[in-house]
């Protein structure tokens, strides 16, 4: 199947060749398939800081991808007061909000503190009024789901509870975590819900021991809401993970989501923050656009 660049190349001289214009149809599935680029707020160390879409402005990235805050400060984005902080701050910058976070459920589990659902119910309405569709669920470290079947069915019971409001506001929650794309297939399943996703991290699910370009296959195009690309350390392109081949793979399933794709950990300990993630951006917008 033609990669993204040779549908361009040949798009192009297809039309340059008969001297017209591209038709609408073909722009406006060009302008759809082009990605923005965001940044974690905590992989720029800005958790939960509404400075971070000036720092966000500063590297160039398109969006931010928002932490809902943490128990210290009892997930502050849900205060009115907050959110217009941080709408006013986009508007300023003109750095989108592209989606929201809750990391803090690697810490106070999902599948097993009974505040979490709460948060997570909270964080729907969160994301409506900021305006964006996908909020990322993190399956990691005290909330990991592999081996542990009495989690996942927790994690299903309380999805199932949430799912309906989710649909109704049409926000779509990100599984994050290390299940490969089978296990995950498998939760949504029995969830039964559009508004139940998974988030792909290439790098999480490399790391786990997972064939990613098997899983986007067995995925599709349909049960992935957002991307994280990251390289733990490494500046893309700089890792062991083929970013042109991930963006072949991406367009042969047809893949969109939401439209973002966001930036994590990808900094080598000895550059700067911002000079790290100008890198990254410009890595994944000439493979991407």
């Amino acid at each position: 199947m033609a990669t993204r660049r040779q549908l361009i190349k040949n798009s192009a001289l297809l039309f340059g060749g008969a001297a017209i214009s591209p038709s609408a149809s073909f722009m406006d599935f060009m302008k759809k398939r082009s990605f923005k680029i965001g940044a974690c707020d905590w992989s720029i160390d800005k958790a939960a800081e509404v400075s971070g879409l000036e720092l966000a402005k500063e590297i160039g990235l398109q969006g931010l991808q928002v932490s809902l805050g943490s128990v210290s400060d009892n997930f502050h984005l849900r205060q009115h007061s907050v959110q217009q902080e941080y709408l006013s701050m986009s508007k300023s910058t003109g750095v989108k909000i592209s989606s929201l976070a809750i990391g803090e459920l690697n810490t106070f589990p999902y599948k097993s503190d009974p505040r979490a659902e709460e948060w997570v119910s909270d964080s729907i309405d969160v994301a409506k009024n900021l305006d964006v569709s996908v909020i990322l669920l993190a399956f990691f470290y005290g909330n990991d789901l592999r081996n542990d079947p009495a989690g996942k069915a927790e994690t299903v019971r309380r999805l199932k509870r949430v799912a309906s409001k989710a649909e109704k506001m049409g926000i779509t929650l990100g599984i994050e975590s290390y299940l490969t794309a089978e296990e995950h297939l498998e939760i949504m399943q029995q969830v039964g819900s559009p508004a139940i996703k998974v988030y792909y991290d290439f790098r999480n699910a490399t790391d786990a021991g997972n064939d990613i370009y098997k899983e986007m296959k067995l995925l599709g195009k349909d049960n992935i809401c957002e991307l994280h690309m990251k390289e733990n350390g490494f500046l893309l392109g700089k890792g062991t993970l083929d970013w042109q081949r991930i963006g072949n793979a991406l367009d042969e399933i047809g893949y969109y989501g939401d439209g973002w794709m966001q930036i994590e950990y990808a900094k080598p300990s000895d550059m700067g923050i911002v000079e790290s993630y100008k890198h990254n951006f410009a890595h994944l917008r000439n493979i991407f656009k």
